[in-house]
């Protein structure tokens, strides 16, 4: 009787829980832990950054990522980190120091896939601390802890002082002077290299260098630019190649300009006519040409007047405005299409006598 009751029973069950598959035990549906924590010193803060989980530790896809608590613990000054293990809703022996909710993130930024949290409170110069990193889903479910990140919290050199950006044609030349200090007032002990930093808006502050490897030298010419745009820089010291990171410099605006005038037009004619004098001229090349201006004297080489008001597209021109039996000489231009709207320099003059 007692062993039909248990098979009744167990009937039961499976058919309550009707074909979904067999069951997960609970822990093989946790969000999986965090596999890339980094962390580096910048400024007088410890900066961490992640990227976000979006598997679980079964590899289901974690639709329902809630928060991410953030831990810290002191570490002796030699010897390897001790190993960081889930307590209930902590990690034994660290601090939480931070929880970053997804749908309200600051004062840590989430874009782009990618967490930072910035640790300025309680850490102290010359001291070495471990991180890690546990993701919790909406239910409450908990990952287990990332790798440990560790960093010795050494003072960092001071932002870079000065900064100029001089515009130029399709570039920007970049100077600073170095820092003299640490962070806590110590001098520099050695020599410094450089990140440099562009954003093409003050509220969209650029997160990764433009030189692939620091800068030995406190000056850089960037290249990969547009005219007419205006860029946003910064520049950071570090404490050699991987060490630890100054706070960003004062912000320097720049514009590249075209700067280049087209070539001057060539070839240019003048045959006069019954009351007219007919110009012609080649089409320049340039892709950003705008037009052309033609000038006119009564002598020949100086004293040119400028008869079109606005660039003209065609390459021909009729002076109407001429007196009979006097000769005129002319010149042309051509203008591009920049800001400056540059303008070459004069072509070859061409006269004519009116008849």
């Amino acid at each position: 009787m007692r062993r039909a009751l248990v098979l009744l029973l167990v009937g039961l069950a499976l058919v309550a829980c009707g074909r979904r598959g067999p069951l997960v035990a609970p822990e093989r549906r946790l969000p999986a832990a965090v596999p890339d924590l980094s962390v580096a010193v910048e400024g007088p803060a410890a900066v961490l950054t992640w990227t976000l989980p979006t598997k679980r530790v079964d590899g289901s896809p974690l639709k329902d990522l809630a928060r991410l608590e953030v831990f810290r613990r002191e570490e002796p000054a030699e010897g390897p980190p001790r190993p960081a293990v889930l307590a209930g809703p902590e990690v034994a022996g660290f601090e939480r120091i931070a929880a970053v909710r997804l749908e309200e993130p600051a004062p840590a930024l989430v874009e782009g896939g990618r967490a930072t949290v910035t640790d300025a409170v309680g850490v102290e110069f010359g001291r070495r601390y471990t991180y890690v990193v546990v993701s919790v889903d909406a239910r409450g479910r908990r990952s287990p802890p990332s790798n440990r990140a560790t960093v010795a919290f050494l003072a960092a050199p001071r932002p870079p002082e000065g900064l100029r950006a001089t515009a130029g044609d399709r570039q920007v030349r970049l100077a600073w002077q170095p820092p003299a200090t640490l962070e806590d007032g110590s001098p520099v002990p050695g020599p410094l290299v450089y990140q440099v930093f562009r954003s093409d808006s003050p509220d969209r502050p650029a997160t990764r260098p433009l030189n692939p490897e620091p800068l030995a030298s406190p000056s850089f010419t960037d290249l990969g630019v547009r005219n007419d745009v205006t860029y946003v820089y910064t520049v950071r010291a570090l404490l050699g190649p991987g060490g630890a990171a100054s706070r960003p410099s004062e912000a320097a605006r720049a514009t590249p300009e075209d700067l280049t005038p087209p070539a001057a037009p060539r070839n240019l004619s003048a045959v006069a006519g019954p009351g007219a004098i007919l110009l012609a001229w080649e089409a320049g090349t340039e892709p950003d040409l705008a037009g052309y201006h033609v000038y006119r004297s009564s002598v020949p080489g100086r004293g040119y007047e400028r008869l079109t008001t606005a660039p003209r597209r065609e390459t021909t021109y009729q002076d109407t405005a001429v007196t009979r039996g006097r000769t005129y000489y002319y010149v042309v231009t051509a203008v591009d299409g920049s800001r400056r709207a540059n303008e070459s320099v004069p072509s070859a003059e061409a006269s004519a006598t009116v008849r």
